[in-house]
């Protein structure tokens, strides 16, 4: 009994913070959202001014080498400081007031937070921003803004670092050398924002404290990281798994589905909520340890006095109003927000995936008997003129010789042993998908140019598979260059990294790397009359995220398990097609 006290004295202070942190992510949200829907529409006028729609990870260098480039660039950078303003620095002051009982207004603790940031704009504040906004979220190290909070490695790098030893080494040190960075200036905002220190004081602040205090301070965020798990789970178990347990003894029916729709809805608030909460409440706490750390000895949070209580019977009752209406219209329209089969066609990476030897014959066939839709290639032109399929510079991780295909005949070429396999050229693969597989053909290195495009047309021509054959690239003005000259031929352009109109690229798909897929991403494309695919999706969530979305295609290099996860998803219960759905969203 006593302990269940001590915690709940531990926590009074947060859940009594909570109504001032709601507000003050409603207003700061608006105001976040108001900017960038400005800057979004300057960056249309921008590029507009430039002849583009969009700029993506295969015209990059557009940035650096046009006024109207530098412009996105200078503004970009101006965001980040804008953000870390009212994403940052704001929650520091309101935490600051929560923790020390001061009865700040809101407009107050915004304004303090927005024009704090003035000490950051210089070289090293340059540096902390830049920090924090793209080192921080990748190592998943102390707070980040909530722009980039998903920030990760792409697959595509990640998977080259880890087929390296020399690259692993390497990335492992710059892990260890930005977290040391990171770790001894955990306190280098609150330094700047509560005692109004200068970046080079407070970054010797943060380490002297960070330093004598260590141990202490891994142990409270253990121990507070642990109290709000505890809290949430005691929640999810008593209000979500449990009901749900139960439902499932009922008989499928209406009253199961009602009772499935209201208990997930309510759930999904519930995460909502704490995914709004968390960092508030983390950076909350932060604070009362950066106070405690200066002074040496613990700082008990101060009660603020309100002028009016807050009203949770009245919050609780909007919330149970919010969940009927969600129930209500999702009872109706199950099937359509939650369906049960998927349209998602299965595309084999680099001809049939790890199931296969890469880009070859086999390998295809590996990809047809596995059941997919199609098969990813890449083809690159030998210096004697004919197409053959590599995916690297050169043959010398598949075949075991360095040379480049743009440095060998088709006699040489043909001499190579893929695990005692031909390198096939791009006419043997055409005719062995004609008429079973949609070949989605990569203009691959340094000989994807207008050249390799008219070739590879004109096979394709020649075989009579327009229909069958999807030329794809990372560059956008290849592309561009088929789309404009042979509007017969489809077309799609793979980016990594886009912003802008990507979806009015002018192409018939558009290939987005697994982050860049979101739910508006593919619904923009879908807009504008074009097909989406996700590459590369290889774990097997996220292949079940991609399969319950409105993608069109998924490229990937486990085939037999994307193709067993279509069949898994026609099999699911309600309950399963309402979490699958929501995870696509959230």
């Amino acid at each position: 009994m006593k302990n269940s006290s001590q915690i709940k004295e531990r926590l009074r202070p947060y859940t009594q913070a909570m109504p001032d942190i709601l507000n003050y992510q409603i207003v700061t949200k608006a105001i976040i959202c108001i900017w960038l829907f400005l800057l979004g529409r300057l960056f249309q006028a921008l590029l507009k001014s430039s002849g583009r729609v969009a700029v993506t990870s295969g015209d990059w260098k557009f940035l650096f080498t046009t006024w109207q480039g530098i412009l996105i660039l200078i503004l970009g950078l101006v965001s980040l400081f804008i953000y870390v303003a009212f994403d940052l620095n704001s929650k520091i002051v309101l935490s600051r007031n929560l923790v020390t009982g001061q009865n700040v207004s809101l407009e107050e603790s915004i304004k303090e937070g927005f024009f704090s940031v003035r000490k950051l704009i210089n070289p090293e504040g340059l540096l902390v921003v830049l920090y924090i906004a793209l080192i921080a979220p990748i190592l998943g190290l102390g707070i980040s803004i909530s722009a980039t909070e998903k920030l990760y490695i792409p697959t595509f790098i990640s998977s080259v670092i880890e087929s390296s030893v020399l690259y692993s080494a390497l990335a492992g040190l710059a892990v260890i050398f930005f977290l040391a960075v990171g770790v001894a200036n955990l306190f280098i905002l609150h330094a700047v924002v509560i005692d109004d220190l200068s970046l080079g004081e407070a970054g010797r602040l943060s380490r002297r404290l960070i330093k004598s205090n260590w141990k202490d301070y891994i142990k409270q965020n253990v121990i507070f990281i642990l109290l709000i798990a505890v809290s949430l789970i005691g929640i999810a178990i008593l209000c979500l798994f449990i009901p749900l347990k139960l439902i499932t003894l009922l008989p499928a029916g209406p009253v199961s589905r009602v009772l499935t729709i209201f208990f997930v809805s309510a759930g999904t608030i519930v995460s909502v909520l704490a995914d709004l909460f968390g960092i508030p409440l983390y950076i909350m706490k932060m604070t009362q340890l950066y106070y405690s750390y200066k002074q040496g000895s613990e700082y008990e949070c101060r009660e603020i006095k309100r002028d009016k209580p807050v009203s949770y019977k009245l919050a609780g009752i909007v919330l149970l109003i919010a969940v009927a209406v969600s129930v209500c219209v999702m009872y109706v329209r199950f099937d359509q927000f939650f369906p049960l089969e998927t349209d998602v066609k299965v595309i084999a990476h680099r001809g049939g995936g790890n199931e296969g030897r890469e880009n070859t014959l086999s390998g295809l066939e590996t990809a047809w008997a596995a059941g997919a839709f199609g098969s990813e290639i890449d083809i690159q032109r030998t210096k004697d003129g004919y197409y053959v399929l590599n995916h690297d510079g050169t043959f010398k991780r598949v075949a075991g010789d360095s040379r480049k295909p743009e440095e060998m005949t088709l006699r040489e070429v043909k001499k190579l042993s893929i695990d005692g396999e031909h390198v096939p050229t791009y006419e043997e693969m055409l005719i062995s998908s004609k008429g079973r597989m949609v070949l989605f053909t990569e203009l691959k290195g340094n000989t994807a140019d207008k050249k390799m495009a008219d070739d590879a047309i004109k096979l394709v021509r020649q075989y009579q598979m327009e229909d069958e054959v999807v030329l794809i690239s990372l560059k956008y003005d290849l592309i561009d260059y088929i789309e404009t000259n042979y509007p017969e031929m489809q077309t799609g352009f793979l980016t990594f990294a886009s912003f802008g109109k990507t979806a009015s690229l002018n192409c018939d798909y558009i290939g987005l790397e697994e982050e860049s897929a979101t739910a508006d991403a593919i619904d923009a494309i879908h807009k504008e009359g074009k097909k989406a695919l996700v590459w590369t999706a290889n774990e097997k969530g996220s292949q079940k995220h991609f399969l319950c979305t409105k993608v069109d295609g998924l490229i990937t290099d486990n085939v037999t398990q994307a193709i067993g996860l279509v069949t898994e998803l026609e099999h699911r219960s309600d309950l399963d097609r309402m979490i699958d759905k929501i995870k696509t969203i959230i």
